[in-house]
């Protein structure tokens, strides 16, 4: 009987090690798609410097490189959300969720959606088409650099609204997972890569009267996702999306359906999705501006 006891406590504690193994295991998963959304981050940066330079000396078969090099930048970046939506859901998912984790994502995360696109677009678009010294050249460093600030804003107020729940009016602490405050930045910076993925070929080929139009709508489309990034629009989540048996399944058919989609007509699925994502929020709310009172509040 002893000796019968002593053997199960013996295969217990022989238990114990590797399932400590397997939960640490665990916490290094997020953190590989972490250091994946890194990885990208930085090869976004170095190939849209190296397309800046190719765009320099002139030639048409750099010409043609460079926008190569922009192509596979914008791509990066998309590929880098996907690794930033995995890290988050696979850490929820395990319940591997860390403090270290959290910061170091947010530390990618002004990499790869804050630095890499405004870089993207500087030299893409408006860098190379006005003169250095021009006020049009230094608006268009302005902007790039304002764009990474309110990313990085974004993301430290995120942080903050996420370690201190909302109180709600029953006196309850609760976080809203339903709507993000301001526009996420992985969402500002996938809608300038998905610009650049439709159309890799850079502004500086385009006509004189094209290339300042084109560049001018490419700073104030820089410096508006910024502002938005920093302002009080609500944006959707969708992380309640598919928590239930029936919408799980829809969920999972959508999801499967757009990823087909974007497979086959990335160049502008990607562009459609992430513009309709952008401009939901500002037209909410407008409607919500515009929207006629109740009779109880007219009273």
């Amino acid at each position: 009987m002893a000796s019968a006891s002593r053997l199960q406590a013996e295969k217990e504690t022989g238990d114990r090690p590797s399932r400590r193994g397997i939960k640490k295991g665990l916490y290094l998963i997020p953190s590989a798609f972490t250091a994946a959304n890194i990885s990208m981050g930085f090869y976004a940066v170095m190939a849209a410097l190296r397309g800046f330079q190719l765009i320099n000396s002139g030639a048409a078969s750099d010409l043609q490189r460079a926008a190569e090099f922009f192509d596979n930048a914008a791509k990066a970046i998309c590929w880098a959300w996907l690794f930033d939506i995995l890290d988050g859901r696979i850490a929820r998912m395990t319940k591997t969720t860390t403090e270290i984790g959290l910061q170091l994502d947010s530390l990618a995360d002004v990499l790869t959606f804050g630095i890499a696109p405004s870089v993207l677009a500087y030299a893409w678009g408006y860098g190379p088409a006005f003169a250095e010294g021009s006020w049009e050249h230094k608006l268009g460093w302005f902007l790039s650099f304002m764009y990474l600030i309110c990313g990085a804003f974004r993301l430290a107020r995120f942080n903050v609204q996420a370690s201190r729940p909302r109180i709600m009016a029953e006196g309850l602490a609760k976080v809203d997972k339903k709507s993000f405050v301001g526009l996420p930045i992985p969402s500002a910076a996938v809608l300038i890569a998905a610009i650049i993925h439709f159309s890799p070929r850079p502004l500086i080929q385009y006509q004189p009267k094209y290339l300042a139009l084109y560049s001018g709508l490419m700073m104030a489309l820089v410096g508006s996702l910024g502002a938005l990034m920093i302002s009080t629009i609500r944006y959707s989540s969708f992380k309640t999306v598919g928590t239930s048996g029936r919408s799980t399944r829809l969920a999972l058919l959508f999801i499967a359906a757009v990823g087909m989609l974007i497979y086959l007509f990335s160049e502008y699925v990607l562009l459609i999705i992430v513009a309709v994502y952008v401009l939901h929020g500002p037209i909410l709310r407008l409607g919500s501006l515009f929207r006629k009172r109740s009779p109880k509040e007219s009273q």
